[in-house]
Order: C-alpha cells, then sequence, then structure tokens
C-alpha cells in the first residue's frame, strides 16, 4: 500500500497550489471572460484608460448599461494629440451650414424636408432619459477595460482594421457552390456605396435610415455613414459620420451613432469616436458612440438620422452636424495634409468589416438591415436627401453619381431617380446567402 499524506501534509499541498497560484497571475496578470491576459497588456491597458478617462463633472447610467461621463469641455482627450496642444476651441460654425435657399427647392422639397425633421426627432439616445450634461461639459461614453483588454491591439483600438496596400483580388475555390472572381478594393472590406468625384467638396448631407443589422463575430462590424475622402486608396484621409454596429469596440451589438477618421487609410491613424485624441467636441447633447433608438422595423416607421459633415470656410474645421440643429463638434485641420483644402470625393451608404468578407463561407454580417436593396418597400438600407457643398452658397444633390459595390452578390445596390423629383439610394444584404457561398 502506497503512503497517505497526513493533514499536515494536505495544508502545506494546499498552500503551496494557493502560492504557485498567485504567483501565475502575477505572472501572467488578470483572468477575465474566461481569458488569462498578460501582465504587460493590463498595464497598457490602465496606461490607455488613463489617458481617455478624464476626471468627470457628472456621470450618468443609462438603462443599456453605458456610463456616460459629462467632461469638462477644455479637458477632453482631443487636446492629448500633439498637433492640439494650443488649440482654441471654436464653439459654433461660422455660418449656417443648412442653408439651402427657398428659391432654390420645389414645395415637394419643403415637405419632404418638414417630414424628414420630424421623423429624425423621434431618434434620441437612451442615456438621456436618466439626465443630461450640463453646459460646458461633453457627454463621454466610458470606455470599459474588459473592452480593451479583448481587444487585439491596445494601441489600435478604436481604429478600422487595416487592409492590404492594393485593390485585393480574390478566386473562390472550384468547390464553392459559384465559382467566381471577388474583387474587393480594400481586404476584408466590403462596400455598396454611392460615389460622387470630380469636383472640390466642402460638405456632403443624407438622411440615413436606421437598422440593427446581424453581426457574425465579434471582431466583424458594419456601418452604415456619408464620407468624404480625398488622398489614394492605400494612405487616403477621411472623414465620416452615421450609425454602427462594431462589438470590438462597443462591447456589443446595439446600434451606435458614431464619427471616424483617418490620416493614412487606417494604417496607423484614426479611430471612432473620441477612443483616440483628435475630435473636437462642443455639444453637451449628443455622447458619441452612444446607442440610439428607436430602431426601424420592416414595414414599420422609418426611423432615420440626418447626418451632415462640412468644412467651416472661415477655420477649416470639418464639423459633424446632427438631425439639422446640433453641431457636435468637429476635426480641426491640423490633424490633416489633403483635408485641409477639401475632399475630392463622398461617399454614401454602408461598409462591412471582416475576415471572412470575400472567402468561403462569407460571412453574415449583414448591411443596411441584412435584406438586399429594397426601392418599394424601403425594406433595407437607405438613404435620402443626398448633398453635397461644393464652391457654391447652397446644398444641392450632385451633378454626376454612380452606384459601386464590391460583391454584388453578397451586398448590392439600387439607386432609384426615375419618378422622383429627389432621388434614393438604397443598398444592403446579408452577406452569406445561396448566391454569396
Amino acid at each position: 500500500m502506497g503512503k497517505q499524506l497526513s493533514w499536515g501534509g494536505l495544508i502545506r499541498l494546499r498552500g503551496m497550489v494557493i502560492i504557485l497560484g498567485v504567483a501565475l497571475i502575477g505572472y501572467f496578470g488578470v483572468l477575465g471572460e474566461g481569458n488569462m491576459f498578460s501582465k504587460q497588456k493590463v498595464l497598457e491597458v490602465e496606461r490607455k484608460l488613463s489617458h481617455l478617462r478624464k476626471p468627470a463633472v457628472k456621470s450618468i447610467q443609462s438603462e443599456d448599461g453605458d456610463l456616460i461621463d459629462c467632461i469638462d469641455i477644455y479637458k477632453q482627450p482631443a487636446f492629448d494629440h500633439p498637433a492640439l496642444k494650443n488649440h482654441t476651441i471654436q464653439m459654433a460654425p461660422s455660418y449656417d451650414p443648412t442653408k439651402e435657399t427657398e428659391s432654390t427647392m420645389t414645395k415637394f422639397e419643403r415637405l419632404e424636408r418638414k417630414r424628414n425633421q420630424q421623423s429624425s426627432m423621434m431618434v434620441t439616445q437612451p442615456w438621456k432619459k436618466n439626465g443630461s450634461c450640463p453646459e460646458g461639459t461633453i457627454p463621454v461614453r466610458r470606455i470599459r477595460k474588459e473592452d480593451l483588454l479583448r481587444a487585439s491591439s491596445v494601441e489600435a483600438y478604436g481604429r478600422k482594421k487595416h487592409s492590404s496596400s492594393r485593390p485585393h483580388v480574390l478566386h473562390e475555390s472550384s468547390t464553392s457552390h459559384s465559382n467566381r472572381t471577388v474583387n474587393v478594393q480594400q481586404a476584408n472590406h466590403s462596400k455598396a456605396i454611392l460615389l460622387t468625384e470630380g469636383y472640390r467638396y466642402n460638405g456632403a448631407k443624407g438622411d440615413i435610415k436606421v437598422w440593427t443589422p446581424n453581426v457574425d463575430f465579434d471582431d466583424d462590424y458594419t456601418t452604415s455613414k456619408v464620407c468624404l475622402i480625398n488622398g489614394p486608396y492605400w494612405a487616403f484621409e477621411s472623414v465620416e459620420s452615421g450609425w454602427a454596429v462594431n462589438p470590438s469596440v462597443y462591447g456589443d451589438r446595439q446600434t451606435r451613432f458614431m464619427v471616424y477618421w483617418t490620416v493614412d487609410g487606417s494604417k496607423k491613424t484614426g479611430c471612432f469616436d473620441l477612443t483616440c485624441p483628435g475630435f473636437v467636441q462642443t455639444s453637451h447633447e449628443i455622447a458619441l458612440g452612444a446607442a440610439i433608438y428607436p430602431i426601424s422595423v420592416p414595414y414599420g416607421l422609418p426611423y432615420e438620422i440626418i447626418v451632415y459633415v462640412f468644412k467651416d470656410p472661415v477655420t477649416s474645421n470639418w464639423w459633424v452636424q446632427y438631425g439639422e440643429k446640433i453641431n457636435i463638434g468637429y476635426w480641426p485641420p491640423e490633424l490633416f495634409m489633403a483635408l485641409r483644402v477639401h475632399a475630392e470625393a463622398v461617399e454614401w451608404g454602408g461598409e462591412v468589416y471582416s475576415a471572412r468578407v470575400g472567402t468561403n463561407p462569407h460571412t453574415k454580417t449583414g448591411m443596411g438591415n441584412g435584406n438586399f436593396p429594397d426601392g418599394i418597400f424601403g425594406d433595407s438600407g437607405v438613404i435620402k436627401r443626398i448633398r453635397i457643398h461644393d464652391n457654391s452658397a447652397e446644398l444641392k444633390f450632385p451633378e454626376w453619381v454612380e452606384t459601386y459595390a464590391d460583391e454584388f452578390n453578397c451586398y448590392d445596390v439600387d439607386y432609384v431617380s426615375d419618378y422622383l423629383e429627389d432621388p434614393e439610394f438604397y443598398y444592403g444584404g446579408p452577406g452569406h446567402n445561396p448566391k454569396c457561398p
């Protein structure tokens, strides 16, 4: 018979196991959501949070789980950017950005504008049910430690996943249901957009229908937006605004109001909302990255957000306006090179990111509401009242537009202009389906 451990031996063994466990945790870091994180990553996360989280004058708990901090406007994250150390805040645009002269608008356009304004008033953010931020502060969605720990790169948290430096061509294997060549301009990104280019653009606007499409994997995301661009495809500068479902940034699958910028095609710069220094917020009414509601449902009321991104002619700041009345804030020209002058192209529509874009099986992450374009009943992604601001005095519909889809069997487009005084753009799709295996 083998020897049996005495009670004293068992106690000593248990103590050794506890000491070993403490030592391992001290070496590797902390345990969170079933994952062990290195001590180095924990330190990186704490360092990042110390920059992103500013002292709050007031905090508001939202019913959807978000915590909104009311931060002193002069202590916001933007001023951690080296180019903005001595920046003077522009509290409001230097001119009326919504100028559409009555003489250039038809009766139908005036009625449509009034209807859209009334519809957009119904779209708000849940956190506002429980309080508001005082003037002189800005509402900032608090970034959670677990969101940063879950990120593949703490340094790149909040930035779009970078794609290859050239248009990506994928040839599906002969075992797929339909032999096809997939052409995507950026690897792992699939767009379905309305595009205009060829002029100097100082602003762009659109009424974007709000949905909550399916997002297949935690690293996938889907957006619907208005975007202004300048520069080559491998290192473009852009500013955009709209809504997104992005679990890797927000930690859930809610539809959220967002802004985004980059100066190098998201290689090393740019981010969503206030997850990095850059965007200067001035409004105390809208929290970037916070959820929006109500959400559209099939054949129900068409809930929309009205987004306008425009360049101030005096300061060259790129402003974001929400709902035709709230000027949220801006990107200063110090962040850019080409966009200091103007944009050379504008995009309206949707974008899906996934490592399974262009692969077999394709991601099931949806664009719009996950349906293909529906110009009859509007049961898909749709953007209306499409406008640009060039060198003329007022907003106007672009003189030239074209549609583009990276993967038309997965996400398609439909530009409807016949029999309409104001053309409309429908887009979207389910991703994986019999035509997109």
